[in-house]
Order: structure tokens, then C-alpha cells, then sequence
């Protein structure tokens, strides 16, 4: 049975005898907001530090990402055998993502056929990150190069039902990104971990009138790309690069697809990637179930709506940790707008490059992302609005606990493990109140556990040192 959320006056019981794997950490898209700040060390050091930074005047934890998501543009405005991009009216410009292979005349990567100077900001953000610690690197793709397209639209096909890229091009795509992991390697020093050559494929939004680079693409279209990649990866000396797919939009739709697959096409594929957009709703059980059946690493790698407090995103993280068990979690936007604000845990208008206030999201993100850290061991937790992640080299243990209704009182049982000494820090956002990341230091350990009196509306993390197992 699943576990429910708390109710009040509840006990939270954390069992280290039943574990959920190691903890991979935490990361973010580069595009499309590294295209505008790409350049600024103080957004980096926000992003990819624990350190506190001040931006724009407020002082911010820093969120500790350790992962980066590199997307491998489709866009250029050379004009190849008489024709040129065609571009949607509502595709705005800070979303147009250069790629590096102009034309398609040679494979050689130092050929004038490509061009390595391009996309500088979203580099930029990439080399910072690394400076800073970030130790996993995903390429991925929204679009194949523009003129790989039937239509020469990075932004989709007319319906969006139909696939874009024609067979006689699926190996120029898997030559595409092959060869710019191999670069990166060879000239920027950033070795990408994972290779994703999809980004939502079966999704029927990738339009010619679209917004975005997006790209459909058929199971069977899915499954000769995936084979032409091996092959490419292969031959450049990277067999032990695993190639994550499919980054489908759902959990349903990545359970349907994964399903699609034949043996082969599995095999192919080492990592599940697959994004939040359902929310509250999906069987991310059945996807675990597949992803634990082929022994495959799962990943949540795109998360995003435009809620600010960030209360909505603590539970859709929270169904994650009981329901999906990914060993790793990535946002979508770190510097973004919309209507609300939401969208990004740092407002932003990448079109004039300016940056606001943080969101309360933002501090809600800081408390798990500052806690649960790379390396740590998922354990069970008797409610499905607790988290736990224990480290077993410094004897800590970490509970980072949600309580999206009204105050109540949540107890900490302790009693499964062999020791708990203490001491225990606390940290509070409070998204409609005034408190953003306040520590304390007043819960205390009766035993093997502890109570605390949450007030509406707050995430709290508890912090417990020298715990032991035995």
C-alpha cells in the first residue's frame, strides 16, 4: 500500500531497513534561461553552490544542483542548398538554441560544415556549473537541426501527429549529438554522462505554428534513432555512455512508450527519463515497477509549473520519492516568467535579461535539495509527506516534511534504528508567511524520536546527527 499524507496529530516512522536507492542529486535545463545569463557568476554560484549569495539584493541559499541538462540546439540562419529556417511567428527568440552543425556537407566536427563558437551563453552557464561541483551532465535534444526536418521547422511538423525528421536522416541526428559529446569532451572538458536524443516525442503539441523547438516522434521512429545513437557513440570511443530515453510529458505516456519498445530497443536505453507534467496524477508505481523490472536508473528529468509558493511542487516531489523512486530530480526553468512568476524559482525576463526577487519555490526546492544530498540513501517513510535520506559516512539523518493544510503536531519515530544521539537542527519555509529558510535549534529527542508542532502551510527539514543503524 502507498503511503498517505500525514494526518494530524500522526506519527511519522522512518524505517532504514527498507531503502530506496542512492541519491544522484539535483539539477535544471540549461535552456532556455542560460541563453540570457549564461555570463553571470552570482547566478551560478545561487544555482550550483551551498553557499549564500546575494541576488538582486536578497540573500539566497544556495540549491546545490549537481546536474546539468545541455540541450543541443536545432536553430541557425546560414542558408544551406537555397533554403533557410522556417521559423514560427510565435517562436520568440530566447528560445531559438543555435546548433553547432551548419549544414549538413561534412561529419568532420572541424570542418566549416560546424561552428563551436556558437550558443556561448548556455556554455558558459555549463563550465561555471562544473567549476562549481556539478558532476553529472545530460545532453539532450528538443529538435534535430532544422535542416534535417521535412519541413525545415525546428518547431514541429504541420499537425503535430506526424514525424519530422525523415528516415533518411535519423543517423545524421545520432551523428549530431555524437559528435558534440565527443567535442565537448575533447574541447570544453565536460564529459556529458548520458546522451537524450528526445524530448516529449510522442506529444502532439510540436507544431509548425509552435512556440519552442519540439520534435514528434513515432515508437518506431524513437527506435531506429535510439540504435543509430549506439552506433554513433560507439564509434567516437564512448560505449560506456549510456543513452537515456524517452523524457516523455507523463508518467502514463512513458510507461506506454517504455512498453512500446522491444527487447532490443531496451537494452539500448540504460536511463528513464521522464518529466512531471502530470502533477498529482499517473502511476509513476507501474513506471518504477517497469524501470526496476530491466534494472534501468529512473529519473523525474524535467519538472515545472507556474506556481510560486512552491506547496505544489513539495507534493508532486514528495508523490515522486513514494511512488516513482528516481534517483534523481530536475527542474525545468531556474530563471523564468510567466504570468504568476511562477515558472521560474527566479523571476526573469530572458528577452531584456533582468532578474527579480526569488520565489517562495525557491526556498521550497532549498530545503530539499540542501538536505538530500548526492550519495545519501533514500528510507522508507511511513507518510507520504515525510522524506528521508540517511548518510551513512556521517552518521546523519535527514527528514524533510511537508504540511500543506492547516497547523497540527507530527511525531518522529526513531525507534528502527540503533542509536540516535543528536543534536537536531530544524529549517522552516513558511511560502505564505514571512519565513523563507530560517534554521533553529529547539527540537529535541525524547528517545528515539521526537515531536514538532508544524504551522500551516510550511516545510520543515530535520537535520539529526550521529544516528546510528546498528
Amino acid at each position: 500500500m502507498l503511503p498517505s499524507p500525514a494526518t494530524a496529530n500522526s506519527v511519522v516512522q522512518i524505517n532504514p531497513c527498507v531503502t530506496w536507492g542512492k541519491w544522484e542529486g539535483w539539477g535544471c535545463s540549461l535552456c532556455w534561461w542560460a541563453r540570457a545569463y549564461g555570463n553571470r557568476d552570482d547566478v551560478a554560484d545561487v544555482l550550483y553552490t551551498t553557499r549564500t549569495i546575494t541576488l538582486h539584493g536578497q540573500p539566497l541559499p544556495g540549491l546545490g544542483l549537481n546536474i546539468v541538462r545541455y540541450n543541443a540546439g536545432a536553430c541557425s540562419w546560414n542558408e544551406v542548398d537555397g533554403a533557410r529556417m522556417a521559423v514560427s511567428k510565435k517562436f520568440r527568440p530566447f528560445r531559438r538554441m543555435e546548433g553547432f552543425w551548419l549544414d549538413g556537407k561534412s561529419d568532420n566536427p572541424m570542418s566549416p560544415s560546424w561552428n563551436w563558437s556558437l550558443d556561448a551563453g548556455q556554455r558558459a552557464m555549463m563550465l561555471k556549473a562544473r567549476e562549481r561541483g556539478a558532476d553529472r551532465f545530460e545532453l539532450f535534444s528538443n529538435s534535430p537541426m532544422w535542416w534535417m526536418l521535412s519541413n525545415r521547422n525546428p518547431s514541429g511538423s504541420r499537425d503535430g501527429t506526424t514525424d519530422n525528421l525523415p528516415p533518411e536522416n535519423y543517423r545524421l541526428h545520432a551523428v549530431y549529438l555524437a559528435a558534440t559529446a565527443k567535442y565537448a569532451k575533447e574541447h570544453w572538458g565536460v564529459s556529458f554522462t548520458s546522451v537524450e536524443p528526445f524530448n516529449e516525442p510522442v506529444s502532439r503539441w510540436w507544431t509548425a505554428k509552435g512556440k519552442q523547438e519540439g520534435c514528434h516522434f513515432s515508437p518506431e521512429a524513437q527506435k531506429a534513432v535510439l540504435k543509430f545513437l549506439r552506433t554513433e557513440l560507439n564509434r567516437r570511443g564512448f560505449r560506456g555512455v549510456p543513452i537515456s530515453a524517452s523524457d516523455d510529458n507523463t508518467y502514463d505516456e512513458a510507461l506506454k512508450n517504455w512498453c512500446g519498445f522491444d527487447a532490443p530497443t531496451r537494452r539500448l536505453v540504460a536511463q528513464i527519463n521522464v518529466h512531471g507534467y502530470q502533477e498529482g496524477k499517473g502511476r509513476r508505481d507501474l513506471l518504477y515497477q517497469a524501470a526496476a523490472v530491466g534494472r534501468k536508473r529512473l529519473w523525474n528529468s524535467e519538472y515545472g509549473e507556474n506556481k510560486p509558493t512552491g506547496l505544489e511542487m513539495a507534493r508532486n516531489l514528495d508523490l515522486d520519492f513514494h511512488q516513482l523512486h528516481p534517483s534523481a530530480w530536475c527542474y525545468w526553468q531556474a530563471v523564468d516568467g510567466g504570468k504568476k512568476g511562477g515558472w521560474g524559482l527566479i523571476p526573469g525576463n530572458p528577452k531584456v535579461k533582468s532578474i527579480g526577487r526569488a520565489n517562495a519555490k525557491y526556498f521550497v526546492l532549498a530545503q530539499y535539495s540542501r538536505h538530500i544530498r548526492p550519495g545519501m540513501t533514500i528510507l522508507d517513510s511511513s507518510e507520504g509527506d515525510a522524506v528521508a535520506a540517511y548518510d551513512a559516512t556521517a552518521h546523519r539523518l535527514v527528514i524533510v516534511t511537508l504540511n500543506e493544510g492547516p497547523a497540527r503536531r507530527i511525531s518522529f519515530d526513531l525507534s528502527k534504528f540503533g542509536k540516535v544521539k543528536g543534536p537536531v537542527t530544524r529549517w522552516i519555509t513558511q511560502p505564505l508567511r514571512a519565513a523563507r529558510y530560517e534554521v533553529h535549534d529547539d527540537t529535541v529527542l525524547e528517545g528515539k524520536g521526537f515531536q514538532c508542532a508544524f504551522p500551516a502551510h510550511a516545510v520543515e527539514t530535520f537535520d539529526i546527527a550521529n544516528v546510528f543503524l546498528r
